[in-house]
């Protein structure tokens, strides 16, 4: 035990030595090139260490900023979907107003008649035996069977049924349909009547009429079914059958009948019936 002890002190007595040794040489500066080499490893851990931490620092910032932009993101999706749908109705608006626009202008000029303005609710069947569109106005609004439906393009067709609140309207592209027409140049008559393929053919045309493609048709009025003075539509060709009497046709309406969204009833006027006039001649 005493020698073990007797060590310990040895040790003990060498290690304060070295220690002084040590002081008094980094008080003389001896230690200087020692002191280099031994913290030129420490600084290549400490820089390593130190690029690790700025990188867990940034990676975090990014990750902060990430965050933030897909934030940001989903409240500019949102705005955006909002003024989409703003653009969208101030469209429909602006549509709307163009079109009512044209139908007030077209009741401007013509004084003698009047006017109710529907909405389109039901679009034709091109595969349909008769073509018809149905409007939101009826038997309640005045409405009555026979009564025309124009646009500011012109004729439109006629009501053929009428509810209460909805009228069934009869285009004239309708095979079944068949209205007196007049060529607005020459003012030679004839019978327009409408085709499956959606155009109208006026037929029994005089020889003699000159007819021109652009030529306008209008409604003549004849039979006491229309008003006259309707647009029907624009000549497109014309042919003359060999061995016939008279002349056709090829008219296309200027109106769309398949993106019809208003049009305009005339309600004060009313078919004329000239079955009582024939009635009274065959007696």
């Amino acid at each position: 035990m005493r020698r073990v002890r007797s060590n310990r002190l040895v040790f003990l007595g060498v290690c304060l030595l070295i220690c002084l040794g040590l002081i008094v040489a980094s008080r003389l500066g001896v230690l200087g090139p020692v002191r280099g080499i031994a913290a030129a490893p420490l600084n290549f851990i400490t820089g390593i260490f130190n690029r690790i931490t700025l990188g867990v620092v940034n990676g975090a910032d990014d990750f902060a900023d990430a965050e933030t932009l897909r934030e940001r993101n989903a409240d500019l999706e949102v705005a955006l979907a909002r003024f989409q749908a703003e653009l969208v109705e101030l469209r429909e608006v602006a549509s709307d107003y163009r079109r009512i626009s044209a139908l007030l202008e077209y009741t401007a000029t013509t004084q003698q008649q009047e006017f109710i303005a529907a909405n389109v609710i039901a679009t034709a069947d091109p595969n349909a035996l008769l073509r018809t569109i149905v409007i939101d106005k009826g038997a309640r609004d005045g409405l009555t069977i026979g009564m025309p439906v124009v646009t500011e393009l012109g004729m439109v067709g006629r009501i053929i049924n009428v509810a209460a609140n909805a009228s069934r309207i009869l285009l004239i592209t309708s095979p079944s349909s068949a209205i007196s027409g007049r060529l607005q140049t020459s003012r030679d008559e004839g019978s327009v009547i409408g085709q499956p393929s959606g155009d109208l053919r006026m037929t029994f045309i005089p020889l003699d009429a000159q007819v021109q493609e652009g030529d306008i048709v209008i409604t003549s009025g004849l039979g006491g079914n229309l008003p006259p003075d309707i647009v029907i539509g624009q000549v497109i060709s014309v042919q003359q059958l060999q061995y016939e009497l008279y002349q056709e046709a090829v008219i296309r309406s200027l109106n769309n009948f398949d993106t019809l969204e208003i049009v305009l009833v005339i309600t004060n006027f009313q078919p004329v019936d000239l079955s009582v006039f024939e009635q009274q001649s065959e007696n």
